[in-house]
């Protein structure tokens, strides 16, 4: 390979980096995991303005991670496929393994103690079979009745508290949120546990469940 080529090919490379190092095109990417949407409602999911939504949206589909469809006369986003997922994936574990300030973050979200390893959604899928575990998906309502893990009750961090007398406390509880950038389900847990509750976190969330082929349950409307 000539140096020219090199070059021009490690420039299209690093344009997918660079879609990657703005934090509010990450939020996008979280939001886009749990399914296509339009500019509007990925800027009132994200607290972005429309206009630098729309902005951040264009570098991410020039660099090939979303990709757009037309639906009357708005445009409507998703991520082009299970490898951008992948991709989102990879760059919190390098972090996480990495980054002392991530580690930091993290340990704080539980209560300044060790997690417990997250469950693997192999040995979730197990579990669901026996009837052995509680699920919690602590994502939004909306979020929750667009797609979620047949079984799971669903409860933001402000509904825990109202939610743990109805839980099975003699199970596991396993809590899942959106992804690799969602802090909600190590929160989740860490509530859990203050209560004396057995809780631990699926490995992934929605998005990743979901990419490995598993069932999906919708609220009918």
């Amino acid at each position: 390979m000539s140096s020219s080529a090199k070059s021009t090919l490690l420039e299209e490379y690093a344009m997918v980096a660079r879609a990657l190092s703005a934090p509010a095109r990450l939020l996008i990417l979280e939001q886009l995991a749990q399914g296509e949407r339009g500019v509007e409602a990925l800027a009132g999911k994200t607290g972005l303005a429309i206009a630098n939504c729309s902005q951040h949206l264009q570098q991410l589909r020039r660099s090939g991670l979303v990709t757009s469809r037309r639906d009357g006369k708005g445009v409507i986003y998703r991520l082009t496929d299970v490898k951008t997922l992948a991709l989102m994936n990879l760059l919190s574990v390098v972090a996480e393994r990495n980054l002392a300030q991530v580690e930091r973050i993290l340990r704080g979200l539980s209560g300044g103690e060790d997690a417990p390893e997250p469950l693997s959604r192999d040995a979730l899928a197990e579990r669901l079979a026996d009837g052995t575990v509680t699920v919690l998906d602590v994502r939004p309502a909306d979020e929750f009745a667009a797609g979620h893990i047949p079984g799971a009750v669903n409860a933001t961090l402000a509904d825990i508290g109202r939610t743990i007398p109805e839980l099975d406390t003699g199970s596991q509880i396993v809590a899942y949120c959106r992804g690799p950038y969602c802090i909600y389900a190590h929160q989740a847990v860490a509530i859990l546990r203050e209560h004396g509750l057995d809780a631990r976190r699926l490995e992934g969330g929605l998005p990743e469940w979901r990419a490995d082929g598993r069932p999906v349950l919708a609220v009918a409307r």
